[in-house]
């Protein structure tokens, strides 16, 4: 088994085929989004391939050590993750293709006018190994 990260993106990935902002939708499409990604992370529960996800709120701050009792805050001009990085969901495979599989279930969840989404999914996969030089 594998575990991958499906990286749900407010923006930084391509367009969406049904593109509008979930902050346009109505509440009753929002509900239903929220309702497919809880009944897909049910239906890998069952098959034993749900890890966990997280939806993320857009609020967030960089902060770094900037020498001892300092920690420097910015609001930018970084491409921030509050920015991009909507939310996750780990998922724990057999193989890369059933990973795919799962991606693209997943990026069909219900949008404005409760179409598809057909969103972008950023795959990756766990760092499992880490390679070590010899010579």
């Amino acid at each position: 088994m594998t575990k991958y990260l499906l990286l749900k993106h407010y923006r930084g990935a391509p367009a969406s085929v049904n593109d509008v902002r979930m902050d346009q939708w109505a509440p009753e499409e929002v509900t239903a989004h929220v309702q497919y990604m809880e009944d897909f992370a049910a239906k890998l529960e069952s098959t034993g391939e749900f890890v966990e996800s997280q939806a993320l709120a857009p609020q967030g701050t960089f902060v770094r050590s900037d020498g001892e009792g300092r920690a420097p805050v910015t609001d930018g001009p970084f491409a921030e993750t509050k920015d991009l990085i909507a939310g996750w969901m780990v998922i724990d495979v057999e193989n890369y293709e059933r990973a795919l599989e799962l991606a693209g279930e997943l990026s069909a969840a219900p949008g404005a006018g409760g179409k598809p989404v057909q969103e972008w999914l950023e795959l990756r996969p766990f760092l499992t190994e880490t390679h070590t030089c010899t010579e």
